[in-house]
């Protein structure tokens, strides 16, 4: 059982030893913190499905390729836990709904959005 759980993960991603340094989503509120955060400094929401294999690989690999500590500012947004405040994200950005989602927010804009496999934090560096 630890064989799967070391290549798929737990369903209680992120951990407190991430090296991302998330911070959670998790009211209506922080989406105008976000678009006035992200007029200093661009702002990544990733939304994760805790009960989705894919979404789980997919954040890991993330988690494991990331090093842009002082150059973006990260959110994570439990999607089950708050599948309204997903919607809104959705609807404020205009995207279509997807998990995983990794969307670069810069001036109030989403200038990156990538789903699924397409989630990598490399390709995330050429956005910021």
């Amino acid at each position: 059982m630890n064989l799967f759980k070391n290549i798929f993960g737990s369903s209680d991603e992120p951990t407190n030893t991430s090296k991302v340094g998330w911070r959670p989503l998790t009211d209506m509120g922080q989406l105008n913190e976000i678009i006035n955060e992200s007029t200093d400094k661009p702002v990544a929401i990733f939304k994760h499905s805790t009960r989705c294999g894919v979404s789980r690989m997919t954040l890991k690999q993330f988690e494991n390729e990331y090093d842009m500590h002082d150059k973006i500012t990260p959110y994570f947004l439990d999607l089950l836990e708050h599948r309204q405040l997903s919607d809104a994200v959705a609807s404020r950005f205009s995207v279509e709904h997807e998990s995983p989602q990794l969307l670069l927010i810069r001036n109030g804009e989403p200038v990156y959005i990538a789903s699924h496999g397409d989630i990598y934090a490399d390709d995330l560096k050429r956005y910021i």
